[in-house]
């Protein structure tokens, strides 16, 4: 699963990773060690000309026909069911997004009952995306946008301490991705064939990013599997 990630990246960054028409002038570049679920998030999404552009939402998928917030967990949406789950069909069909990240973190049990956090990051920091689908909800009282991000079974090397991760895609697999003209039938190859799950690295962290709230860089512990 991807329950908490950073997001590091500059806006420099952010723009030289996206073909971003609009060059983000409103971000807010500060460095995010620890995004929990429903904090907003910016993500990336084809406007109604296809231009890539960068929107902001609650990381809680709230789908467009919702009465109410969810109470189900909807930050992560499972691959084997992304396109038939009521609260992330419609999303998967049409609205699909890339969000912006540079490491999240996963957790194993430690032998004295605590949980002990691990930053997964590629090889030098560099940034990445998470395969998204996005929502835009006006049937509550405040219109909500949100997005969620698609998880997978984990490959080696992290399968090593979860056995569930997030999907990021490839540089080459964005444009098809994102494109509405992408059969349906097609994605799920894309989310499986085109990523880069495989080069991931890892490392234990201090407990504090366990506590939503903690905000600052975690310190680094040397690993122990």
């Amino acid at each position: 699963m991807c329950g908490h990630f950073t997001q590091m990246l500059s806006s420099r960054e952010l723009v030289a990773l996206y073909r971003l028409t609009d060059r983000i002038k409103s971000r807010n570049a500060e460095a995010r060690y620890n995004i929990a679920p429903t904090q907003t998030v910016p993500f990336i999404r084809l406007d109604d000309d296809g231009e890539q552009v960068v929107d902001n939402g609650r990381w809680w998928l709230v789908p467009h026909w919702a009465k109410a917030l969810p109470k189900a967990a909807m930050f992560n949406a499972r691959i084997e069911t992304v396109d038939t789950a009521p609260g992330f069909r419609d999303a998967f069909k049409a609205r699909r997004c890339l969000i912006p990240a540079d490491g999240f973190y996963e957790w194993t049990k430690a032998d004295d009952g605590g949980r002990d956090p691990w930053l997964i990051q590629m090889p030098g920091e560099r940034p990445f995306a998470f395969a998204g689908l996005w929502a835009h909800n006006t049937k509550l009282e405040l219109a909500v946008t949100s997005c969620t991000i698609v998880i997978a079974p984990a490959v080696a090397p992290i399968s090593q301490i979860h056995d569930r991760m997030p999907v990021i895609l490839d540089l080459a697999a964005f444009d098809a991705w994102l494109s509405p003209q992408t059969p349906i039938e097609n994605l799920k190859g894309i989310l499986l064939g085109r990523n880069q799950d495989a080069s991931m690295q890892f490392h234990r962290v201090s407990r504090a990013v366990n506590k939503s709230t903690f905000e600052g860089r975690p310190e680094p512990i040397v690993n122990s599997l």
